[in-house]
């Protein structure tokens, strides 16, 4: 008997072990979505929620979604929002609870409303264990096709939802809720979690206190999460003295390290958090500005080199509500692979946010100013110039003018454009950015076009001076026509022209609009195919061309002897398109230096197209009455074929008798 019995005994232990061990597994957290039934119009959110833990209603009706309870241990808050949103009378939502974090959120209209914000719970009570309680019956305004994480509930349309809870403590909770993620089967969690990618390798937030004394002189403190066996991989925060003179009410700190990075995950698939999240904050004192810097050491994964990096903070200014992360306050100490130091003056949120797609722009408002300033002179600049050759083309049959005057017009139509730009894409809309984006572009690739005209009437001069220039329709089809069709062709495969985005590292999530390519894969090859090949081509050709011109014109003694005829290389130089070439060179740690000459000298050729030919005027002008001149007309083969006493009688007719004029027109030109 004493066999059996010792078994019966085993039997009546292990089912007291498996229904403790099951009464000790709360359902933690909650996942209620829907289907808001709503009227056209304006729409509110009405939260009413207080400390406690009896439970939390979802009730809708035509123009108002309401979320009401006491679930929170730390979150208070009662408001009235508007929502802001132009829907149809179907909005699709889901209200996410976790315990553990205090944390509850609504994603509602593609938006993530943060109503409580994640907060270190240890020693209070978690309201978990939320069940489905009694519900409304049926109305044409509400709720339908209610769900409970994957738990149908009913497709009927309700006024409101009803959820009881269970009190249990935060410490138990997340000592099991660690234990389940290192050992036991966490597919619920996991799935509950999976709309964010949220971590549950550590489910709850750990904070640390630092009392302030009156000999305060600074403390570091470090995070009880690792990414190693070594403590140094931790995360760790140094309070500076400052912050004692800065507290007037309390001299109490609160550090609380997040690993569950997600919780403050923007709806941006270009930038996300990485790893840590630390929230600094002195109770009910808003602390900035501070003459020393907190510095924050953050050690995370490795970060390639074509994603930039940001200390970032959380912003609540512009919408308490949503996950809004600025640079402002905060800047990048040292940093490495695998290391980041952020230097902050302020007390919030702070955490690094990586770039994943194009890299935010330092300066970008300086960069716009300096833009949009060179723009408007160098169109003014390029129909000052479009006058002063059409007037010479009545007079001169020279065929630079047309390549001049072709130049003249693209650069005039892309700085305009570019002008107007960022207005059309915040005023327009992507509607109005398809067409400027497109004809922005289009000026673009006729600029180069004509540069490239420049490069190969030089060409001509230099290597086939006993054949005749190309005649005018010739390169007006090379300048015009040809760019066209790329330009058709993509504007016909669609997604490719509209609305810009270029993220300022300051402030990312402000971002510059303008009408150019888009964002996307299909943009990008077209971009690279076009743009940045012709560049390429354009540039080398360029220099290759500057160079033959400088092994002309260096043994000359009229162009040692005066200044204008060497600034005129930077005349020929805007002409073939070099100054693209600075485009390459933002890199390194030249990188904002070049980047702003770039800016400079593209957005003002139109400028330095016009001072070129200004020059060539003056000179022809200060030489009128001279009797050293000898004949030209601008062509190298009338030079290489005309005798003496032909070229004095041309000479009457020609557009001008210096012979450094006519040097600086032709450079090439035979003596």
């Amino acid at each position: 008997m004493e066999p059996r019995l010792m078994n019966n005994l085993r039997v009546v232990l292990l089912f007291f072990i498996l229904i403790s061990s099951a009464s000790s597994e709360n359902d933690l957290d909650l996942k209620f979505c829907g289907v808001w039934q709503h009227g056209k119009g304006s729409l509110s959110l009405n939260v009413n929620l207080s400390k406690g833990c009896s439970g939390i209603s979802v009730s809708a009706n035509q123009s108002a979604l309401s979320i009401e309870g006491q679930i929170t241990a730390q979150c208070k808050r009662a408001n009235k929002i508007q929502l802001g949103l132009n829907l149809k009378e179907e909005t699709p939502f889901c209200l996410y609870w976790d315990p553990l974090l205090d944390h509850l959120m609504l994603q509602v209209g593609g938006k993530n409303l943060t109503l409580c914000y994640p907060a270190s719970l240890k020693g209070s009570s978690c309201c978990t264990d939320l069940s489905n309680g009694p519900n409304a019956g049926e109305a044409p305004y509400g709720i339908k096709n209610g769900t409970v994480k994957t738990d149908f509930i009913s497709s009927k349309t309700r006024t409101h939802y009803n959820f009881t809870a269970q009190p249990i403590n935060c410490t138990m909770l997340c000592d099991q809720q660690s234990q389940q993620s290192t050992g036991g089967n966490m597919t619920e969690r996991a799935a509950v979690k999976s709309f964010a990618g949220w971590n549950i390798e550590h489910p709850c937030a750990r904070s640390s206190e630092v009392e302030m004394t009156e000999d305060f002189r600074g403390v570091n403190i470090t995070s009880p999460f690792s990414k190693g066996e070594s403590a140094e991989s931790a995360t760790t925060v140094h309070l500076p003295p400052a912050l004692k003179e800065a507290a007037k009410k309390s001299n109490k700190v609160v550090c609380t390290f997040f690993q569950n990075n997600s919780l403050f995950q923007e709806v941006d698939k270009e930038a996300r958090v990485l790893d840590d999240v630390v929230g600094i904050t002195v109770e009910n004192e808003i602390i900035a500005n501070l003459s020393e810097p907190i510095r924050i050491a953050f050690h995370h994964d490795v970060i390639p080199k074509t994603h930039s990096r940001s200390c970032v903070s959380w912003d609540t200014r512009k919408d308490p509500l949503q996950v809004n992360w600025l640079g402002d306050g905060c800047e990048v100490g040292q940093k490495g692979e695998k290391y980041t130091e952020c230097l902050c003056n302020h007390l919030t949120y702070f955490t690094v946010l990586v770039q994943l797609k194009p890299r935010p722009v330092r300066h970008l408002l300086a960069l716009t100013a300096i833009s949009s300033l060179g723009s408007a002179v160098s169109v003014i600049s390029c129909v000052a110039v479009i006058v002063f050759l059409a007037r010479k083309s009545k007079r001169c049959k020279e065929a630079s003018i047309h390549i001049h005057l072709g130049l003249a017009v693209s650069l005039a139509c892309l700085n305009l454009l570019f002008f107007f730009t960022g207005v059309l894409a915040n005023v327009g809309g992507e509607s109005v950015c398809l067409w400027v984006g497109a004809l922005l572009h289009y000026s673009l690739l006729c600029s180069f076009a004509w540069m490239g005209a420049e490069i190969f009437h030089t060409f001509w001069l230099i290597c086939i001076i006993f054949n005749p220039s190309p005649k005018p329709y010739v390169w007006y089809t090379v300048g015009f026509v040809l760019p066209a069709v790329p330009t058709v062709i993509l504007a016909a495969v669609g997604n490719v022209y509209g609305v810009k985005k270029v993220a300022p590292s300051d402030d990312i999530n402000n971002p510059y609009l303008m009408c150019w390519m888009k964002e996307n894969d299909k943009a990008l090859l077209a971009h690279y195919f076009t743009n940045m090949t012709v560049t390429m081509v354009l540039v080398s050709s360029g220099f290759v061309m500057l160079f033959m011109v400088y092994r002309k014109i260096r043994t000359r003694d009229e162009w040692r002897q005066n200044r204008k005829a060497f600034l005129s290389i930077w005349g020929l130089s805007c002409l073939f398109g070099t100054t693209w070439g600075l485009t390459f060179l933002d890199f390194g740690p030249l990188a904002d230096f070049m980047l702003f000459i770039s800016c400079i000298l593209n957005s003002l050729q139109g400028f330095l197209l016009m001072l070129r030919f200004y020059m060539l005027d003056c000179l022809k002008k200060e030489s009128g009455g001279s009797t050293l001149g000898t004949s030209s007309t601008g062509s190298t083969r009338q030079h290489m074929l005309k005798a003496q006493e032909q070229g004095k009688r041309d000479s009457e007719q020609s557009c001008s008798s210096h012979p450094l004029y006519v040097k600086m027109q032709n450079p090439f030109q035979r003596k």
